[in-house]
């Protein structure tokens, strides 16, 4: 299932959620932890964890982009800058894990809003298949349908 994507005040929001049978601090470090963070999303490190602080991410030229960190709850909420728009994460503990949220405040659709949306509903896949112990195979495969799944979406939000 792909995230939630809707119109908002100031321009539009997608939501992803995965319900992961793993605790909210071994999740948390999945998202923070440079070394694990490496193996979901290798361009992106932490840099300073605080609010103000921020993340790189590598442009793969030599080029380091600086994100913001705009909110940040330990175990919780981890929000940055993601170019024009802001990504949140939350977790939240369940009975059996937890809940990983992550939201995109998307400012303007454009025609690289769907590989973004394809890049993020893969990356949660991935961490999830790593907390399981699994290999999650070719993320190539996943991501080019994704990306057909999000661009239709899209298509379809601005025909309304």
């Amino acid at each position: 299932m792909i995230a939630k994507l809707a119109k908002s005040v100031n321009g539009y929001t997608a939501i992803f959620e995965r319900h992961l049978k793993h605790s909210v601090k071994d999740v948390w470090s999945m998202l923070t932890d440079n070394e694990k963070l490496s193996k979901w999303f290798d361009e992106l490190r932490v840099e300073e964890l605080q609010k103000g602080g921020f993340l790189t991410f590598n442009m793969g030229n030599g080029a380091f982009e600086k994100m913001e960190i705009t909110d940040l709850h330990p175990n919780s909420v981890l929000e940055f800058i993601w170019a024009e728009d802001l990504v949140r994460f939350e977790l939240t503990r369940e009975t059996e894990g937890c809940q990983l949220k992550l939201i995109e405040k998307i400012t303007k659709l454009t025609d690289h809003t769907p590989k973004d949306l394809a890049g993020w509903h893969v990356c949660l896949d991935v961490i999830g298949a790593i907390l399981d112990g699994k290999d999650y195979g070719s993320r190539d495969v996943s991501w080019k349908i994704n990306y057909e799944k999000y661009k239709e979406a899209i298509e379809n939000m601005k025909e309304v």
